[in-house]
């Protein structure tokens, strides 16, 4: 967790004033354990948020000013509550914008301007959702200071709305939703659909959920992403021959799949649409696998989520599967797999505790033989969603 002592000083130092009015915040980062691109087509994902986040400093000013600054970049501006657009310029500042934007949009006027610190611990393009844990924080402190209701379902639904229509990025919910709801030592079973949740407890025992940061920045792809949801779509739509009723993957089973999934004639889209059925029932498994105190199953099904989304999705890439196959070489391992959109970004894996030393030295050593990059990793905890700490 941030020092906030030091953070309230650079609060101070930035925008002067003393440490008496300055209310503290924290959203975390999430790790997706298993349900990989299930999010937009209305399946299962079992995402946990992290200890690790967005700690936010938040103070009321007396005009109508927002004030952004970041500990993370050395830029910081200042914008007119009255003209709030976006700014390909703003870069990161777009995502605090994009909340009083939304909060504006569904009728909120603001009792005053806002100056805004933000430190970020969530390493940048690592795919562990920096853009939701900035997005929540600024949702929740901003109707918390304006004495609004903080419903952190509702909270998730608008920073998903503020990301897809203000910076253009057309995300599921998952991200926004874990860091809003997360609970300490539970994973979330998410239905991306209906919003139906279920917070899992998750009891590792002996074992540690380690991330591997692959350092290969996954600047998202965003066409191939885009292609994977117009593929899902066109699944959809062959499926419907016999399904007439569905709108999404999500809403058939494994067996209606199998049973139907030769009306979907182009080869490649068949392939999409098979990760997406056999992930969600993945998810369902993973959570028997969990009640029944199994781990060696819920390792297996990472292992299986990863192969499906190298061999059948596609989206894995040399660096995340480099890392995978040296995961898996090490004893203790339960399972590996990539986490987060693909094409760079992290991996989760489930390591005994008397592994996390060696695993750390030799994945990161066969890491860099195979890539030339050097890794870092996280030994991390399950913590809360977004919460005021001060």
């Amino acid at each position: 967790m941030a020092n906030i002592d030091a953070l309230t000083q650079q609060f101070i130092q930035q925008y002067g004033g003393d440490a008496s009015d300055i209310a503290v915040f924290h959203a975390p980062g999430r790790v997706n354990l298993i349900g990989e691109h299930t999010d937009y087509n209305g399946g299962y994902v079992f995402p946990a948020a992290l200890t690790f986040g967005t700690t936010l400093l938040i103070r009321k000013r007396s005009d109508n000013q927002l004030g952004l600054a970041t500990t993370n970049f050395p830029a910081s501006k200042s914008f007119s509550l009255d003209t709030i657009v976006y700014d390909e310029a703003d870069d990161w500042m777009n995502y605090p914008k994009g909340i009083v934007h939304e909060l504006q949009q569904s009728g909120v006027q603001f009792s005053s301007g806002y100056d805004l610190l933000y430190h970020g611990e969530i390493p940048n393009g690592a795919g562990l959702s920096s853009s939701a844990s900035i997005e929540v924080v600024t949702a929740y402190a901003l109707q918390s200071l304006e004495g609004l209701e903080t419903d952190t379902v509702k909270i998730a639904l608008l920073s998903q709305k503020s990301e897809n229509e203000f910076n253009g990025v057309k995300c599921g919910i998952m991200d926004q939703f874990a860091v809003a709801n997360g609970k300490k030592d539970h994973a979330i079973l998410l239905m991306c659909d209906t919003l139906e949740y279920e917070l899992v407890p998750f009891d590792s025992g002996s074992y540690k959920l380690v991330i591997g940061n692959t350092n290969k920045r996954r600047g998202l792809v965003d066409s191939a992403y885009n292609e994977r949801r117009a593929q899902c779509e066109q699944a959809v739509a062959d499926l419907q021959a016999a399904f007439p009723e569905i709108t999404l993957l999500g809403q058939i089973n494994l067996e209606q799949f199998n049973s139907a999934k030769h009306l979907i004639k182009d080869e490649t889209v068949r392939k999409r649409a098979q990760h997406v059925v056999e992930e969600i029932d993945r998810v369902l498994k993973s959570i028997k696998a969990l009640k029944a105190n199994d781990l060696e199953q819920f390792g297996q099904l990472m292992n299986g989520s990863h192969d499906s989304l190298r061999d059948l999705y596609e989206v894995t890439g040399a660096e995340l599967d480099a890392m995978v196959a040296a995961a898996r070489e090490v004893p203790g391992v339960l399972g590996s797999r990539m986490t987060g959109a693909g094409f760079g970004g992290c991996t989760v894996s489930l390591v005994h505790e008397d592994s996390v030393e060696a695993f750390q030295e030799e994945v990161g050593r066969k890491y860099k033989e195979a890539t030339g990059l050097t890794a870092d990793f996280y030994v991390c905890t399950i913590g809360n969603g977004v919460e005021r700490l001060v």
